[in-house]
Parts: structure tokens; sequence; C-alpha cells
């Protein structure tokens, strides 16, 4: 039996709920709405990120009474953008809420990001009434037309006794294989409608593949036969044992492993085997690049041989491939032998203590000391430098005080370039950056990483540009009490277009101009911390100001807008 129940705001008198905070009593019928709440709760989700809206109070109502802390946003990307972070730092998918139409629209971002990523989250999005449908009524629009094309699934709750099940199975396939973003589309009306009898239901574990004996004594044929092997790491699910694991694994048979584009805390980058050498894509050094072109094998884990990984589809494509990933190698392009169906626990737990042979030490250590030598910041000037600060020894400082697990995040843009190339990790959950290049992203993670785990140091890089774009969620981390420092470089330029108009449009800049606030002061009138840092020898102490404010913080870093990311090279 369905019945219609009102919403709260309609009925005359309604009172308070007289529950405390994270209980929940059972009833004959519970409406749909609230019927997610719990089935989030049994799930295990502790927190859910989002802007209200008024197609889906019974939503929100049911969260009134819930565990489950409501994180209220002041942008639907910065809701989204929290939810991504938070999947790519825990692996359980991270949970955002918004509203139909223009509240959707502002969340496509990081629907996009979370997909091209393989980042585990789930949206949910009030829509119209089912009567309304079809009529372009307030806000109506095409829940699959929209996310159909950069969503891993997409659905409707169009049967309120379906609400636990639809909820559940979007947490198994945002988990499940290739990791990705599931959408829920939810009817205002639907969502009220009770039905006696439902109830939620046991999560279902995400299925974890793990190689065969046969995959593995194949991959392990194809190493024992190859001369210049190279593990190629990314993607999400690594583990602090897995990552070290590999390394040292991949150290005592003297083979390199290189990262992915911005998946750099997939391996600890120290060692005393020190098997990791650098990382590919945007910013990589030449002598990676020259690794993964000349190797005779390429063994690519928890991603696979992309565009940007590859310069442009340039690099690595003839290589003998063997690609180790739990779902289909989506954007995998070039050769490829052997697809191995699992994650990278799955295949380090499979690989044996000892191959037939070891490779040429020479290779690897040549590798590694060109490692060190590109990211290791060369003396900077510590002295007074005009009215513009030295990124290069900002990241000296930085990775002198930085915590060995602290939270680094950015977005894209020119400012990126130096943490990625500078700053060290040595586990993973330790680096929360968009490889789709979404600007914006920096700041909402930051947030996110804080209040997911809020006794680590967690700081973001941040250009102008970027910092600008959900600059506001500021105020949701004071809000929140989820201490970061932001470090805003401020160089007055959109400078990754520029230096593309500069190489093919020279002298002609259009459109890249930028006309900046007083970051500091934006801060401090949020209720955070806020400080401008004029000469780079005043860093240091700027920073330590920072952290010890115990608030959210930004350093406003003036830097010269002539000066371009370090080059790739050496």
């Amino acid at each position: 039996m369905i019945t219609a129940t009102e919403p709260r705001s309609t009925l005359p008198n309604a009172p308070e709920a007289a529950s405390p905070r994270g209980s929940r009593t059972a009833a004959v019928a519970q409406s749909a709405g609230h019927l997610i709440v719990a089935q989030l709760e049994r799930e295990g989700v502790e927190r859910v990120y989002g802007v209200p809206g008024e197609s889906y109070l019974d939503v929100l109502d049911g969260l009134h009474d819930s565990s489950i802390e409501t994180i209220v946003t002041r942008h639907e990307g910065g809701a989204a953008f929290m939810a991504l972070a938070e999947g790519r730092l825990t692996g359980r998918p991270g949970i955002a809420m918004v509203t139909r139409g223009p509240g959707a629209a502002n969340a496509f971002i990081a629907v996009h990001t979370a997909w091209q990523d393989a980042t585990p989250m789930v949206l949910f999005v009030g829509l119209i009434p089912v009567p309304d449908r079809g009529r372009e009524a307030f806000q109506e629009f095409d829940l699959t037309g929209w996310f159909g094309s950069t969503a891993k699934h997409v659905t409707t709750l169009d049967d309120p006794s379906s609400a636990a099940r639809v909820v559940s199975d979007a947490i198994r396939i945002a988990r499940s294989g290739r990791p990705g973003p599931v959408v829920i589309g939810l009817p205002e009306d639907v969502i009220r409608w009770s039905s006696e009898g439902a109830t939620t239901l046991e999560p279902t574990p995400a299925a974890r593949p793990e190689p065969g004996p046969s995959a593995i004594a194949d991959l392990v044929d194809r190493l024992e036969r190859a001369e210049r092997p190279l593990f190629v790491v990314g993607g999400e699910g690594w583990s602090v044992q897995t990552g070290r694991a590999l390394v040292d694994w991949a150290g005592r048979h003297r083979i390199p492993v290189v990262a992915d584009f911005r998946a750099y805390d997939a391996v600890p980058h120290d060692g005393e085997l020190g098997a990791y050498v650098g990382a590919l894509g945007y910013g990589r050094s030449d002598h990676v690049a020259t690794l993964l072109d000349d190797a005779d094998l390429l063994v690519f884990v928890g991603t696979s041989r992309t565009d940007v990984l590859s310069d442009g589809y340039r690099l690595g494509h003839d290589a003998e491939t063997v690609v180790v990933v739990p779902g289909d190698p989506v954007g995998h392009s070039g050769r490829l032998d052997q697809i191995i169906a699992s994650d990278a626990a799955g295949l380090v737990a499979n690989l044996p203590a000892s191959l037939g042979r070891s490779f040429d030490e020479a290779r690897l250590r040549a590798a590694r000391d060109a490692h060190i030598v590109y990211t290791t910041p060369s003396a900077g000037a510590l002295h007074d430098a005009g009215p513009y600060v030295d990124l290069t020894t900002v990241m000296s400082v930085l990775r002198e005080e930085l915590a060995p697990d602290a939270v680094i995040t950015f977005g894209a843009g020119n400012h990126a370039i130096w943490p990625a190339r500078y700053l060290e990790h040595r586990a993973p959950a330790t680096l929360i950056a968009p490889r789709n290049g979404a600007m914006g992203m920096g700041i909402p993670a930051a947030v996110a990483a804080s209040l997911v785990f809020p006794d680590r140091e967690v700081v973001s890089v941040a250009g102008d540009g970027c910092f600008l774009m959900n600059g506001q969620e500021f105020a949701t981390a004071v809000g929140y009490g989820a201490p970061f420092i932001a470090i805003v470089v401020d160089n007055g330029v959109y400078a990754t277009i520029r230096e593309h108009q500069e190489a093919q449009y020279p002298g002609r800049p259009s459109g890249t101009h930028l006309t900046n606030p007083d970051f500091a002061a934006f801060a401090r009138s949020f209720g955070g911390y806020g400080e401008t840092v004029a000469r780079t020898a005043d860093f240091r102490d700027a920073y330590r100001r920072a952290r010890a404010s115990g608030l959210p913080a930004v350093l406003h870093l003036r830097q010269d807008p002539e000066v371009r990311a370090p080059a790739t090279g050496a």
C-alpha cells in the first residue's frame, strides 16, 4: 500500500521531532526520503555535502534526526567537489545533494571530474514532481540527458518502496570495478510517499577481483623475458601496505616505478631501495618520458595509457603492455597484450617473492638520481626579492615543515606545477587534485580533507584564478571548524593559458588578465586567519603563524606575473 504524505512545512502546528539526534524509531511506514537517509546511515555514511533545495525537502527532514552530519556548502560545485574528495580519501563514495536544474548544472563539473578520474561518489538531485514532467516545468531538465555521458550510472527513484535498494545499488556501483560517479534523481513528490514494510538493506560489499594463477604466471613470463620493464601506478584504492610492498618488490628486482598524472601518492616516494623515480603527465621530467618510451614492457597498475600520461598519445605505444585494473581500461590507447582484472592490492599480494632474474641496476640508479635532482628545489632567494615571493623556495620550506601524512590539495593551473614537482608523498590519501584538469577543486577538497582527517595537516596550493572559482567554501571551513592553510599564488593572470598564448600568438595576450582582491583580508572577513607574505624570507614564520592559529587560513603570496612554472627537462 502506498500512501501520500504531506511535507512537514505544510502541516499546521507540526511538532518538532521528539527523538534525539542519531536515533531512528521503527515505523510501519516510512517516507522514501527518510528511508534514503536510513540506508545511507546503514552504509556507514558519516556526512553529506549539499546546498538545500525545495525539491528534496523530505530527505533534508530525514537528515534532521540522523547521525549523518549535513555539511551545508555555499555552491553546488563546492559540495560535489567535497564529496569527490571524500571518495578519494576514503575509498567510499562521497555523498552530495543538490536541487534540480541550476543546482544540478553547478554540480556537473565534479561529476565529470569523478568520471575521468575514476573516483567513487554519489550525487542526489532533486527533481520536479512526476505529473509535471515533459511540460517545461520550473527548473525541469533531463537527468539522463545531462549526466548520461559522464556518469557511471544514472537512475531516478520512481518507486518509494525501492528507495533503500536504489541507494545501496548506487554505492556498490560507484565502488565496484572502475570506480566512478552515480547520479540519483529524486522527484519531490515521490520522496514524500511512504511504503508499508519498506526497510533498509544489508550493505553489499564491493567485489574485489584478484588475479588467478594463470594471469600471474603470464605476467611473470613477460617480466622474465623483458630487458627494460617499467611499472606505472595510478588510480584509486591504494593503501600504505600495498604501495610500500610494490616499491620494495620492484626495488629488489631493479624495476623502476613511475606514477600517473596527479596520482603521485599511490606509492611512497622514499625508501632505501629507491624504486620510485617520478611522475608522468604535465610537469614531468625528460628522464621519466624517456623511461616510458624506451621500456620494452609496461605494466600499468590501477591506470592505463591515456593521453596526458603519454604526452598526447606519443610515448610508449609500441611496448608490450599489461594493464591491471578492476574494470575495463577506459581510455587506454596503443598496444594491449594482457588485461588482469584486479585491484592493486590483489596484484601485489600475488606477485612472487622473487623472479628468475633481476634487471639493470644502473638503469634504476640513474633514474632515481635524476628524479632526486629534478624534485629537489634549488637554492631560492631567501633575501628580499622585492614585491614577489619565490615559489621554489616556498616548496623547500614546505618540505621541511609538513608532517609526513599531510594532505596536499590543488586545482588546475600554473601554480600546481610547483607542489606536483617538489612535494613528496609517503602514503596514499595525501593528494587531492583533479586529473581531468578542473579548476576550483583545491579549496573544497581541503575542506573535505580537514573534515575527514581532523588531526592531519591540510594545505592547499591555489592559484588566484583557481581559488576564486570556489573560494566561497572558505566560509564552509570556518562554519564547520575545518582548518587548513591555503597558499594563494597571486600573479594576476590565468598563467597556463597565457603561456599557450605566448607560444602560439606571441605578443598578443588576450582574455587572461585578472583583477584580484586582498586575499588575506578575504580570509579575515570570514573569521579565518589571513596574512600577506611580501618577502620570500618571511614565508616560514608566516606559515607557522597560520598553522598555530588553528583556523582556516590564507597566506597571500604575490608572484611575478612574468614567472612561469619550472620547465620540464633535467
